[in-house]
């Protein structure tokens, strides 16, 4: 190793969340030389950034955790079935330290340059403190929601109360008790923070762009007899999110929505009203995301749950999108939301009939006057997919910056790896994932291993996406984004959210099975094509 690196190894992740910890732990198994970096200071990716206050899964969390392992599965207990982010935090601690792997982490590193060098076929990366390290592969797993986005709003840092994104919360308690706070944003985050702060402060006003359809939770605790039906039942449940197009448990339904009465129908909703998570998308009709009269249906029945529970009419109609259907935006599920409204200290501000024009120093200006605020807190969300990679200074063959080949929107094969980026893969980022992600992103880092594999055993130096399979995977699906998918392009899941961002999408509209059948394709061939001056080539 040389005196002038930090690092010099086979493997440089970057990224302690749940996709980094599982290739750090497939490298380390298959003999490599690895070190992971991440900017915190502890491991849990998402869940180690996002501590606010009601911060949890929406994902059961017995199909969110690894499976690679029987004995980490049979022992570790979750108490919810929708676990909260201090446990989620805790079992990801747990799984480092079970396998021996924080020795290979270097915390309070951030990635700021990464470029690749032809003569010595491997990565050259920098970070923040100074730290360099040398990799023959590169492997970012750096998340799609981990680029926090603030709004351009004049006057945002002047504010001299306290301030806080969600995606960027403080390790210490942050005290709302009878303080008056503002929350700006009714996405995912926004949705769970309401609720639980409501009761402390003095006064909440929300402030809110664009509503989303947001449906019950359903957490409960998990029973002692549940407990022991999980851990019975670790290779059906195992099987179940291997095989399953979302890696959810839920079964889809087989029925389209008008097969069914009036009454039928009814009655079917009700009974999903009440399922966990995304059930309700999962179980519901099958032609709900779909077809537009199936979809408006069910958006209808939960605008008038909306309306049964929110007492103020005027509230409960900022409240129901009139933009988008149910799913046209990613569904965020909650608990007491609605309810929150009904509470005397919470208000609603609709930011198209009353905008922001400023933040001052005590607090939030529309066009009908200022507000003064103790806490602001930002639920603003994130530059989705692509933010992340595309801040840590990727530089590929001949120069070339990630953030220059994707300027129109993310080219990708199979969501893991882009041409003219040797050596460098990036699970969980664009065109990856469509469901429970650590399932999708599991894929993707067993396929890695498999092609660092195959590599290894075959004296092949570089690896590189064949641009003709880039091309194919990519145009697919740009494709049917708009065939498949049920987001609209005012969905985050198109760039939507980030002013002046090409729009693209940035999920996997193909779906899981798709996603797979390639994978097994470029195995059964030997990974013909990507490695670039081999006779297979095609280069």
């Amino acid at each position: 190793m040389s005196s002038e690196l930090d690092a010099d190894v086979d493997i440089l992740i970057v990224g302690a969340g749940v996709t980094g910890i599982y290739q750090l732990y497939l490298a380390r198994e298959a003999g490599y030389s690895v070190q992971l970096v991440d900017a915190g200071t502890g491991v849990g990716g998402t869940w180690y950034w996002n501590r606010y206050p009601g911060s949890r899964y929406d994902s059961e969390s017995y199909t969110y955790g690894y499976f690679f392992s029987e004995e980490l599965f049979k022992e570790w207990e979750w108490s919810e079935h929708f676990a909260g982010q201090a446990e989620n935090e805790r079992y990801f601690n747990h799984v480092v330290d079970k396998f021996g792997l924080r020795r290979h982490i270097r915390f309070s590193t951030r990635v700021t340059s990464a470029v690749w060098g032809k003569e010595s076929s491997t990565w050259q990366v920098t970070a923040a403190d100074g730290y360099t390290a040398r990799a023959r592969y590169l492997v970012a797993a750096t998340g799609v929601l981990s680029a926090p986005f603030y709004p351009d709003v004049p006057g945002r840092e002047s504010f001299r109360g306290e301030s806080y994104h969600t995606g960027l919360w403080p390790k210490t308690e942050v005290d709302f008790k009878g303080k008056r706070v503002a929350v700006i944003g009714t996405g995912s985050s926004g949705v769970q923070v309401i609720p639980v702060i409501a009761p402390d402060v003095a006064s909440l006003t929300v402030y809110q762009r664009t509503p989303n359809w947001a449906t019950p939770l359903n957490n409960r605790p998990v029973t002692p007899q549940e407990q022991a039906e999980l851990k019975a039942g670790f290779a059906s449940i195992k099987e179940t999110v291997d095989k399953s197009a979302s890696g959810f448990l839920h079964q889809p339904s087989a029925k389209m929505t008008f097969d069914d009465s009036p009454e039928e129908r009814q009655a079917f909703y009700e009974r999903t009203w009440q399922l966990g998570g995304f059930g309700k998308i999962i179980s519901n009709y099958r032609d709900m995301t779909m077809n537009p009269a199936a979809n408006a249906e069910w958006s209808r029945f939960v605008a008038d749950k909306i309306r049964a529970v929110v007492r103020d009419p005027a509230t409960a109609e900022k409240l129901i999108p009139k933009d988008h259907g149910y799913a046209g935006k990613r569904p965020p599920y909650v608990t007491d939301y609605y309810e929150a409204y009904n509470r005397p200290n919470v208000s609603l501000i609709d930011l198209k009939e009353t905008p922001i024009t400023a933040v001052t120093e005590t607090g939030i200006e529309t066009a009908e006057g200022l507000r003064e605020f103790d806490i602001i807190v930002w639920a603003t969300g994130f530059d989705f997919g692509t933010g992340a990679l595309k801040r840590i200074g990727i530089v590929g063959r001949d120069g070339l910056p990630l953030k220059e080949y994707w300027a129109d929107g993310p080219l990708t094969y199979l969501g893991i790896m882009a041409h003219h980026f040797p050596n460098f893969f990036f699970p969980g980022g664009p065109h990856g994932g469509a469901g429970n992600n650590p399932r999708y992103n599991g894929d993707q880092s067993d396929f890695i291993a498999g092609l660092l594999e195959f590599a290894r055993e075959h004296g092949h130096a570089v690896i590189e996406a064949p641009k003709a399979l880039e091309d194919e995977w990519t145009t697919m699906v740009n494709e049917a984004a708009y065939t498949m998918s049920p987001f609209k392009e005012l969905s985050y899941f198109f760039g939507s959210n980030i002013p002046g961002k090409a729009k693209a999408f940035l999920l996997n509209s193909l779906g899981r099975p798709k996603m797979l059948e390639m994978m097994e394709t470029a195995a059964k061939s030997d990974y013909a094509g990507f490695f670039p001056g081999s006779e297979d080539s095609g280069q």
